[in-house]
């Protein structure tokens, strides 16, 4: 099968138009979440994260400058990374609203005693530390280092891809070393 797509000169694209061609590439979604010195869970949706390093165990995920949300969560001395799994499409669009409880009639699983919070039935979890943050236009590229794990097997990931979830289908083994 070929694909034959046309090269494109688009050399002042508008935001709509990034915004879609972004979309061409398939994303995991992950909750990131923590409790303040209060007591009150702050979460967002991110769908803008990546692996970045084996040593030292670092994380990254892109928030736009302009979120209240993450101006809470960057000041938290622990931050709950949870990986979505398939079936939580809901959590993800809840925790992604602008406005409202983002917690409300969410599963959550425990609390680490730093204030990390996850979503039970993820399929993994990561209890983090800010590491660094740096700009990158209307977003920040955020590090974070990972101070303990866990994950789930035989779990699917949640993914998104052209501003829909999709389920992943297997097409075979891959055999990369």
């Amino acid at each position: 099968m070929t694909r034959d797509t046309p090269y494109i000169n688009d050399t002042h694209p508008t935001p709509e138009v990034l915004r879609r061609t972004f979309g061409t590439f398939p994303s995991g979604v992950v909750a990131l979440c923590g409790t303040t010195p209060q007591g009150e869970r702050v979460g967002m949706a991110i769908s803008a994260f990546i692996p970045v390093s084996l040593d030292p165990p670092l994380i990254g995920v892109a928030v736009q400058n302009s979120s209240r949300t993450w101006a809470v969560l960057r000041e938290l001395p622990s931050l709950g990374v949870s990986v979505l799994a398939s079936d939580q499409q809901n959590e993800a669009r809840q925790l992604a609203a602008r406005e409202g409880n983002r917690f409300t009639g969410i599963d959550l699983g425990n609390a680490t005693e730093g204030g990390a919070v996850f979503l039970a039935n993820s399929v993994s979890r990561f209890d983090c530390v800010l590491e660094s943050q740096m700009p990158a236009g209307d977003h920040s590229m955020v590090l974070l280092r990972i101070r303990a794990l866990s994950q789930s097997y035989d779990v699917s990931p949640l993914v998104f891809h052209e501003s829909a979830f999709v389920a992943l289908s297997p097409l075979g083994e891959a055999d990369i070393t």
